[in-house]
């Protein structure tokens, strides 16, 4: 705190100037439905000065006021808007902007201050959620989180999994926030859709290194979904309805220009559809039954203006899968019974003031609620006419849930320093798995209902941050941040600073070189399994015996636009981590002993280079990404203490994304992917034990001597999706027919590999590797319809 106060004190009051000024700030919105526009560009021309608006919309700019004459605001995909200010005195200028058409052939030019080479932040993507909607998807449901497995420096776990692995990290490395609420579980069906429904989304940010200090938490990567606010002039919907199931969304307004709302479901369907099929094929093997598997989601935001200067959001996210299995059979006066149900799922809550201090100071104030849980059970016995019924079951359940606190303060004293600074504090309750055994029975005694397991633990995590984007010069310009957090756990105190710098540097015809450096440390861990997204992975604490895993990332690279929106960057990027936690060889989740002693602690490092090339206007649009990276683990008990590769090093990855708009009615979209295989632990010598003893002889056990860890690769990946949309538009509505192919050309990419031992008609033994793909061609259709 010592060192904190007056680093704060020092960019508040650097430079500030009581001379003839002027201050103009106010918010950018969308002309139609009035949602505010993030980081929409705000320029002077006269001084070659800008800003940008903050996450919601609102921004703040001082000028002399001699040469205060007009302000530029432009946002892609928006008509750019000049305002004359000549002659105003201080205050407030909310500015309207109109959405623009790609077929208006008005063009459409970043300002100087918005090109992405003239920002401080490197290692940032921002994907257009109207591009993601056109990504070719898997079964044809839209999908962020594989949008963004797009992208450079970002992998996948596997064919069709929708985990992060960002540059060399884990999933639980990702910092995932919807509406600045932790997501902690954003997989639906075992892993291979995420959480996230587009409809309700209205802007998608990922930031892989060079960290501003206002995020913490999290080792490798921020990931930041806003849900739209809804629209607040005029009612409007969504409905679609696809190959596994449907999605609703409904907006307008409460009071007209004042407030509004949105709500968004997803459900998927083929339980309900399959069910008859399934209940009969249970009665013609003379029992009764059923067994199917659904997720659901719902996504709803409140938000009222009570005056210019405060407003107040309230936004919910609930989400749920479930697995179920029942069945009933019948022998006499009795009958036995069996069923079984997995179930997880996510709540998260946000409640959410905006107020204008001043002209120049934003506060925003934050109460949020995160909960992921996971409950699963099984039960079997049998029912009686004339006696208790007879039972036995477990049930297992595990999960986090969060209350946390945030004050976030935007302080702009002047166009040459963008300043924030924050708190939050962080109550965490943690489930490590508990077991509930119950048996019912008529004999004496013989009942029971019993609990096994680990108690709750708490914890409490606090941070405070400040930061300061700076022009150092005109060429030079930096972001300096310190991040200072806490973790309390069993009478045990945790506490770290954490520097981050970034700076950009303007170079001869364009370019721009950008460096960055951050240190980050994490609290909580997530205990996994090297295999699918499966809900029954962990979230844990630090304790006193675990230590937090921490991190040191630097990068540098180039960065310039070509032409009018034609992005390019290329980075390198070298990442240093400690601590990393993992399962024991031999060690599992279903077990009753002290987690803590199932797990060990390693370190690891990940470096590489990344291409990418993107282009988010026009008829055509996408982008090119291609990464080179090496990404290794150590643990002193595995693989004798040496470094290993980690399951999910990729030494190339490849990814090409086009939309093209042919007309206003129809547009085409594909994707292609190339990546080295992952790599897997496989043995490489099998030999057999014969033991003497017994009545028919000796007894043979089969030994398998084991390589290197992860010494193996499989297969390279890749794949071709595409798709086409057709599109009619109405008086009062617009109805859009959505076809397209996952896996185009049917590649049969390695899921998993196993040996098999084959035996011919001699009696001679051939062992082989075998492959096995999940997924051949798959084709969908999507009907949707926009009222």
């Amino acid at each position: 705190m010592k060192i904190m106060l007056p680093f704060l004190i020092g960019m508040l009051f650097f430079q500030i100037s009581f001379a003839q000024k002027i201050t103009i700030s106010g918010y950018v919105e969308d002309e139609a439905s009035g949602e505010k526009l993030i980081g929409c560009s705000v320029y002077h021309p006269a001084s070659k000065q800008g800003t940008v608006t903050n996450t919601y919309g609102f921004y703040s700019i001082t000028l002399d006021k001699t040469e205060a004459v007009v302000l530029e605001f432009s946002y892609i995909g928006y008509k750019e808007s000049s305002l004359d200010i000549s002659g105003q005195s201080s205050g407030t200028l909310n500015v309207k902007m109109k959405s623009e058409l790609v077929f208006e052939e008005i063009e459409i030019v970043a300002s100087r201050e918005k090109k992405f080479e003239n920002e401080t932040q490197m290692s940032t993507v921002d994907v257009p959620i109207a591009q993601i909607k056109k990504i070719p998807a898997l079964l044809g449901e839209t999908d962020v989180l594989k949008a963004l497995q797009l992208l450079p420096g970002v992998q996948s776990g596997g064919e069709g999994q929708a985990g992060l692995y960002v540059r060399g990290g884990s999933p639980d490395q990702n910092l995932i926030l919807l509406d600045g609420v932790p997501v902690y579980n954003a997989n639906h069906l075992f892993g291979f859709l995420s959480v996230f429904n587009a409809d309700a989304i209205k802007d998608v940010s990922l930031i892989k290194g060079g960290f501003p200090a206002r995020y913490g938490g999290r080792l490798s990567s921020v990931l930041e979904i806003n849900m739209k606010d809804g629209h607040s002039k005029e009612y409007h919907g969504d409905f679609s309805i696809g190959v596994i199931g449907s999605k609703l969304t409904l907006e307008g307004p409460i009071q007209k220009g004042k407030s509004s709302f949105l709500v968004s479901g997803r459900r998927t369907w083929l339980d309900i559809l399959t069910r008859p099929l399934i209940r009969q094929s249970f009665k013609s093997n003379g029992s009764e039954g059923d067994t199917g598997y659904y997720f659901y989601d719902l996504n709803a935001k409140v938000n009222h203006t009570f005056s210019q200067k405060d407003r107040l959001y309230l936004s919910f996210y609930g989400g749920n899968d479930k697995f179920y299995y029942q069945e009933k059979s019948t022998f006499g006066s009795s009958r036995d019974f069996v069923s079984s149900d997995l179930g997880w799922g996510n709540t998260t809550g946000a409640l959410r003031w905006n107020h204008i201090i001043h002209d120049k100071l934003f506060l925003n104030t934050t109460l949020t609620y995160s909960r992921y849980r996971l409950n699963t059970g099984v039960e079997q016995g049998t029912e009686y006419e004339n006696l208790p019924e007879e039972l036995i079951g477990v049930n297992y359940i595990s999960g986090i849930r969060d209350y946390a606190a945030k004050l976030d303060f935007d302080y702009v004293p002047n166009p040459n320093h963008f300043i924030r600074f924050g708190a939050n504090v962080i109550f965490h309750e943690f489930n490590p798995g508990v077991f509930n055994l119950e048996r019912k029975s008529s004999e004496p005694g013989a009942s029971f209902n019993a609990r096994y397991g680990q108690q709750i633990k708490n914890a409490t995590e606090l941070a405070l941050y400040a930061e300061d984007d700076f022009d150092v010069n005109k060429k030079w310009k930096v972001n300096l941040g310190l991040h200072l957090s806490g973790f309390y756990v069993d009478n045990k105190f945790y506490a770290s600073l954490q520097p981050r710098i970034s700076s950009r540097y303007l170079l001869p015809k364009g370019f721009a070189w950008k460096t960055s450096f951050a240190t980050m440390r994490q609290y909580i861990n997530l205990l996994a399994f090297e295999g699918l997204g499966l809900p029954t992975d962990l979230w844990l604490p630090t304790t006193a015996r675990i230590k937090p895993q921490e991190s040191w990332q630097m990068a540098t690279g180039f960065a310039k636009t070509f032409g009018k929106d034609y992005e390019v960057s290329i980075e390198a990027y070298y990442k240093k981590m400690s601590n990393l936690i993992a399962y024991k060889d031999g060690s599992g989740l279903f077990e009753l002993t002290d987690w803590q002693d199932r797990v060990t602690q390693g370190k690891g490092e990940a470096w590489g280079f990344e291409f990418f090339v993107q282009k988010k206007t026009g008829r055509l649009s996408g982008w090119i990404g291609y990464t080179l990276a090496w990404n290794n683990r150590q643990f002193s008990d595995v693989n004798e203490g040496r470094y290993f590769p980690f399951r999910y090093d990729r030494r190339h990855d490849l990814s090409v994304v086009a939309m093209y708009e042919i007309s206003k009615k129809i547009n085409v979209s594909g994707t292609w992917v190339y990546g080295t295989g992952n790599a897997v632990t496989l043995a490489n010598s099998r030999y057999d034990i014969v033991q003497s003893g017994g009545q028919f002889g000796g007894i043979i056990n089969t030994v398998e001597q084991y390589g290197s860890r992860n010494g193996y690769r499989m297969n390279p990946y890749h794949r071709l999706d595409v798709g086409i949309n057709f599109v009619k538009t109405r008086k009062k509505y617009t109805r859009t027919w959505s076809l397209g192919a996952y896996n185009t050309y049917a590649n049969n990419n390695p899921f998993f590999v196993y040996f098999e031992t084959d035996t011919d008609l001699n009696g001679n033994e051939t062992t082989k590797l075998k492959q096995v793909s999940l997924f051949p061609m798959i084709p969908y259709i999507n009907y949707a319809i926009k009222f």
